[in-house]
This record gives structure tokens, C-alpha cells and sequence, in this order.
């Protein structure tokens, strides 16, 4: 084949626009890799919530003490004792709790590893150093134990992770068979119907699995089952709006989101405080954080602090539903529409 001929067929098998979109999944991988290890290769306590039940002259001076930690590595907080210490890590407003033992030259350090083993183990690492400053020692007590089938407190995010991944590559598949935008506003709602009866059997196939399948997480069936649903369906919508706006180059706008963006700063792997800044700030208003801290609250918290990340998925709902469809109507020509045969000539 001479070089003209090679030249036009490479022509005609990558014309310009496949060209675009191999570059931007090449642009999407390398935010992969940057995201991923950016937020979880150096994890780096900042302003770990820690209160402190002591006697009234020790008890400022131990939070003092623990606030000059370099770095703002803590935020230590005097509670009054430890039944509200105790209760404060149960509502998700402390991390940990020191109990200082004036009696004793050994303290005990309340933790609670299902709201995350690396925030106990950081909050254990920094008193410890403290105390022994101190020529004290620290007893650590888990106050909200991990379930016997959540040995490292990632079940919660991996079954987050897989509501998420069916609800985007769902919305995908659905998008690709049908075209990405609906015909019309009639096929739009359809649309979203079979999202919704989807997320239902994916919210309900996620909470039998972590559940008594697998005994990895405690909880409610139930109220898992409606987490779950509200996660797929929140990020099907988005997924779908996305391709309403953008064709095939939604997708990967949704990859972005959700695995890239999403992921990483959800607070599974990590807890927001030992996050770098900007996944820290952001982890909280993405699905995937929303979606996490639920399950956690369902499982491990009794649906403590369950309303805002309710919030925050049924608005993503909401934004999806609502942009899907103002596409749709402003260019209702969009997508497939259905073909009807020609009518049989009458005899002759």
C-alpha cells in the first residue's frame, strides 16, 4: 500500500471527531491516576474532631495541648464526661474522645472504627504521642465497633461504588440503544421510569448482598434498600441528562464525575479529615460521599445525620430529571423514534 493510500484510509477509519474523543479518554485516564493518588497517597489528619473529659483544671490544658499539634491536625473540644463523649461519636460530631484519668497515669481514648479504621488509627497515633509527652499512657475503647463481616470499614463504599456503576453505565446503555436523547418528552419519562424501576432492584440487590448474604453490614434491609435505590436513581438521571446535553461525550462526563471526581473523595478509603483540601471539600456534595455516609449512618449510626446526604442525592435526582427533560423539549428530535410500516397495497 503506498503512503497516499495508507494516508487516506487512516482517513477514513479515525476521522477528526474520533480523533477528539480518543484524546479525551486519554485526558480522562490521566485525571484517573492523578485523582486517585492525589487524594489517597498521603493521608494527613486535619482538624480531627477529638473531645476531652478531665477534671476542670487539666481539661483546658489537654485541649490546648492537642490543638497545637502541627498542622491543625485536631480539633480537641472539652466535653463533660464520658456518656457525651460517648454520645457525640455516636451522632458524627467527634472522631474520638481522651478521657484523662486523674487517679491513673493511663488514660483511655474512645474510638470508633466504623466511622472509619484510619480516623482511629490517626486520632490513636496523635494522643498517643501527646500522653506520652506527658509520661502518660493511653488505653484505646472501640464505642461502635466494626461488624465481624467489615474487617477493614470498606463494605459501606465498595457497595456505594456498585449502586454507582449501575447507575451510570445503566443510563449509558440505555442511552446508546436508544439514542442518547429521547425522541420526545413522552420517551424521556419512560426513560426515567425504567431508571426508576431499576435503582429499586439494584437498591434491593446491594442490601440483600452486603446484608444477610454476606454478612458485611449491620443495618436495616429496608432502609439500605432505599439508600441504595436514591444512589443508582440519582446518579442514572445525572448520567442521562448528560447525554441529553453532550451525545456520546456524556459518558465520559459521567466517568468524571462519579469515578474521577467521585470516588476517591467520598470518604471510604479515607475520612473527609484526613483528606487533602480540595476532596475534602467536595466529597459531601458528590453521590458517591452522599451515598457513603447514609449507608454508614444506616448501618453503624442508628440514621444519625442521615437527612443532609438524603438531600444531597435526591437533589442530584432532581437536577437530573429536570435538565433531561429541558433538553428534550428545547430539541425534541433528538434520539430514536419509533418506525411504522407501510400499509399493505389492497388487492387487486
Amino acid at each position: 500500500m503506498s503512503g497516499q493510500a495508507f494516508t487516506r484510509e487512516l482517513k477514513d477509519a479515525v476521522t477528526g471527531r474520533t480523533a477528539l474523543l480518543v484524546v479525551a479518554v486519554l485526558l480522562l485516564q490521566l485525571g484517573f491516576i492523578t485523582s486517585y493518588v492525589g487524594a489517597l497517597h498521603h493521608p494527613t489528619p486535619h482538624r480531627l474532631s477529638i473531645g476531652v473529659v478531665a477534671p476542670p483544671p487539666a481539661q483546658q490544658q489537654v485541649v490546648a495541648g492537642l490543638n497545637q499539634v502541627p498542622g491543625e491536625a485536631v480539633h480537641a473540644v472539652p466535653v463533660a464526661d464520658q456518656a457525651t463523649a460517648v454520645a457525640r461519636i455516636k451522632d458524627q460530631r467527634l472522631y474520638a474522645a481522651l478521657v484523662v484519668d486523674p487517679t491513673s497515669t493511663q488514660d483511655t481514648l474512645l474510638v470508633a472504627t466504623a466511622r472509619g479504621k484510619s480516623a482511629a488509627t490517626a486520632a490513636e497515633t496523635v494522643v498517643t504521642a501527646a500522653e506520652q509527652q506527658q509520661g502518660r499512657t493511653v488505653r484505646v475503647q472501640d464505642v461502635i465497633p466494626l461488624a465481624p463481616g467489615d474487617a477493614n470499614g470498606l463494605s459501606a463504599f465498595y457497595l456505594v461504588v456498585g449502586w454507582c456503576v449501575g447507575g451510570y453505565l445503566v443510563a449509558s446503555i440505555l442511552g446508546i440503544s436508544a439514542g442518547s436523547r429521547p425522541a420526545n418528552r413522552e420517551r424521556a419519562v419512560l426513560r426515567i421510569g425504567v431508571l426508576a424501576l431499576y435503582s429499586v432492584a439494584a437498591g434491593l440487590g446491594g442490601a440483600l448482598i452486603a446484608g444477610p448474604i454476606l454478612n458485611a453490614l449491620p443495618g436495616r434491609i429496608v432502609a439500605l434498600w432505599g439508600v441504595g435505590a436514591l444512589v443508582v436513581f440519582a446518579v442514572g438521571t445525572v448520567t442521562m441528562a448528560l447525554q441529553c446535553l453532550f451525545d456520546v461525550v456524556g459518558i465520559g462526563l459521567a466517568v468524571l464525575l462519579f469515578v474521577v471526581l467521585g470516588n476517591p473523595s467520598a470518604g471510604g478509603v479515607f475520612p473527609p479529615p484526613l483528606l487533602p483540601p480540595f476532596w475534602r471539600a467536595i466529597g459531601a456534595w458528590l453521590p458517591n460521599g452522599a451515598g457513603t455516609d447514609a449507608t454508614r449512618s444506616v448501618a453503624y449510626l442508628g440514621g444519625s445525620r442521615l437527612t443532609g446526604p438524603l438531600l444531597v442525592l435526591s437533589a442530584w435526582a432532581v437536577l437530573g430529571i429536570v435538565v433531561a427533560l429541558a433538553a428534550v423539549i428545547a430539541r425534541p428530535r433528538g434520539g430514536r423514534t419509533a418506525t411504522v410500516p407501510p400499509e399493505p397495497a389492497p388487492a387487486a
